[in-house]
């Protein structure tokens, strides 16, 4: 000790009172790796601690939607006008895949018989609503439905997200334990574009695909082309915005159908979006 002042020639060092004395100490491995993992046991802790406290629930289809679907949209018709515009002559199921059995079926159509049975709703089942003329309304009903409303036959479609159980890829919902019906029960989701860095979180496209099961047996044009109650309904929805402003909805439909289609069957329908409920106007189902 110089000048009242300890000095210490070794990082150990043991003080008392006022007085600090120098004093070599052995190092004890044991008590140092005793020491380490005990602040890295420290570390762990807290960082989990951490991530839990940080944690958050995911966030809902609504909250990460890569397209604003919603409003009032009218489909514009430019293509298969003597199928949708008009109600097709019996026989008339051109390019349409359908079987023998499928075309015996369709030959005995007969909308008066549809219409004494209650069943005139048969051609705005969810296969064929889509391509109906007139105004779609979509809304989200909550953070993980997206509804859509039709004014042609008063159709409601319910697309939902995430649905606990659910097979995406066969559409079936053990939630929903309710009979067919002509909307059918509808798993939706985002798809994905991929890309992005490795390992990063998928960049969302502008695509929302569907897939629909439980329906009842229906129409796919409105002169009695059918579908059965095994068809299995898969749409994928895509918006554009346009230079000029403008707003569209493509839906592209693909109907498979091992009663009474021997391939798939594809068409895509075309919307304009509205600027309001102009012209919004609610008909009920009509057989011819």
């Amino acid at each position: 000790m110089r000048g009242g002042a300890a000095v210490s020639e070794n990082p150990y060092v043991v003080s008392a009172f006022r007085r600090t004395l120098p004093v070599r100490l052995k190092p004890d491995t044991s008590y140092m790796r005793c020491l380490l993992a005990f602040g890295l046991a420290a570390a762990l802790s807290g960082s989990l601690a951490a991530q839990r406290a940080g944690q958050q629930p995911p966030a809902s289809p609504r909250a990460i939607a890569p397209y604003d679907f919603t409003g009032h949209w009218v489909s514009v018709v430019t293509e298969d006008w003597r199928w949708r515009m008009m109600t097709p002559a019996k026989g008339d199921y051109a390019s349409v895949p359908l079987n023998a059995d499928a075309a015996r079926v369709a030959d005995t159509w007969d909308p008066a018989r549809d219409e004494a049975a209650g069943e005139q709703c048969r051609s705005y089942g969810a296969p064929a609503i889509m391509r109906v003329p007139g105004r779609l309304h979509i809304t989200w009903q909550d953070d993980a439905t997206l509804r859509i409303d039709t004014d042609a036959g008063s159709q409601t479609r319910l697309l939902r997200f995430g649905v606990p159980g659910s097979d995406p890829k066969s559409g079936s919902d053990p939630a929903v334990a309710a009979a067919p019906t002509w909307q059918g029960q509808s798993i939706a989701l985002w798809e994905s574009s991929g890309g992005g860095r490795r390992r990063s979180a998928p960049v969302l496209g502008g695509s929302l695909k569907v897939i629909t099961t439980g329906m009842r047996p229906g129409y796919l044009r409105k002169n009695g082309v059918p579908y059965s109650a095994d068809a299995i309904l898969t749409e994928y929805y895509n918006g554009t915005h346009e230079d000029n402003g403008d707003a569209w909805l493509i839906v592209t439909t693909v109907v498979q159908d091992p009663r009474y289609l021997n391939g798939r069957f594809f068409t895509s329908s075309h919307f304009k979006k509205l600027p309001d409920a102009s012209g919004w106007k609610p008909t009920p189902c009509t057989g011819r």
